[in-house]
């Protein structure tokens, strides 16, 4: 049986997995839970970031919060090292800070804002400014950070953070989602404004894999626990389209090695309803979540997907996912 945390915009949905269909609990409502992070040694454990309260910690799974003061209350990204237990989180305007006692206490890593890019950072919604969109610890080196600034690039730290590597070749500065292989050392993932990429040297280079998509708008990003070749992406036309009230103009794409990307569709809504905001694989599994709750799921490596049946309180918007095995 699998869980589900989803970040809602208002609060946290906690999704456990019955015989037939998922039991929602909400909770922090009204707290603007924007992102989250779940730890990955523990399921009960979790992190929200909230869109102008900071960070909340769980240690039973949603039923009680404790606040983690962070010193900028704008958090967009949060992250759990699978590596060492670190949590980072990231705001607008676009700071970074990490913690070694779970929230307790945070640390700025200020040299990312001393990198020669920075003038050049906006967020073309608010061109005043510019957040961290996207954390990215390796699950192979503690040390090892990739950072996206929306809209700024994409950023690399090789010794926790203290100094950083301006944005890479080949990346997209667009970025929006990260994600690393859990198994194949060095291989990371991007999907971008502009489309899609991915580095074999660690995220010191990268490539843009873009072959056989129709939208470039690329937004979510997961990877096949088993299969480094095999990775997967939701995309739309533009971000008007994405993130409007109207037909996002959405699928969801798949790439096999050698492959160009394929659009799976088989057993999703065709046009889909709302944006696919989010890609979360785990278990044989891979989960999608859309803009408005929905969340489909698929055992086949996308080949064919169904529904989830939520009962209880349900999400009725999404922002992100997480899975845990419970």
């Amino acid at each position: 049986m699998g869980r589900l945390y989803a970040a809602t915009g208002d609060g946290i949905a906690r999704l456990d997995e019955g015989n037939s269909s998922w039991t929602g609990e909400l909770s922090l409502g009204g707290s603007g839970a924007q992102c989250l992070a779940l730890d990955p040694r523990d399921p009960d454990v979790v992190y929200a970031g909230l869109r102008e309260r900071g960070v909340r910690r769980t240690i039973d799974g949603g039923r009680s919060w404790v606040d983690c003061p962070v010193p900028e209350p704008g958090v967009f990204s949060l992250a759990v090292s699978v590596a060492d237990g670190v949590v980072y989180a990231g705001s607008e305007p676009s700071r970074l800070f990490r913690s070694d006692d779970r929230g307790g206490s945070w640390r700025e890593l200020e040299a990312l804002l001393e990198l020669p890019s920075r003038p050049t950072w906006r967020f073309p919604p608010r061109p005043w400014t510019s957040h961290v969109r996207w954390i990215a610890p390796s699950p192979h080196d503690a040390d090892l950070i990739l950072v996206g600034i929306e809209l700024g690039g994409l950023m690399r730290s090789t010794d926790g953070g203290d100094t950083w590597e301006d944005h890479r070749p080949g990346a997209q500065r667009d970025v929006h989602s990260l994600a690393w292989h859990p198994h194949c050392r060095g291989r990371a993932y991007e999907a971008g404004g502009g489309g899609a990429a991915f580095s074999d040297d660690a995220g010191a280079t990268w490539r843009a894999a873009d072959d056989g998509r129709d939208r470039h708008y690329t937004w979510s990003v997961a990877v096949d626990e088993a299969d480094p070749e095999l990775w997967y992406v939701s995309a739309s036309t533009g971000p008007f389209a994405a993130h409007g009230r109207g037909d996002p103009e959405a699928h969801i794409y798949r790439r096999r090695a050698g492959e160009p990307w394929s659009h799976v569709r088989d057993g999703l809504p065709e046009p889909l309803p709302a944006m696919p905001y989010a890609l979360v694989t785990g278990g044989g599994r891979l989960f999608c979540g859309l803009a408005d709750g929905q969340i489909w799921e698929s055992t086949d490596r996308g080949d064919s997907w169904r529904v989830c049946t939520l009962t209880g309180e349900r999400p009725t918007s999404l922002h992100a996912l997480a899975y845990a095995e419970a």
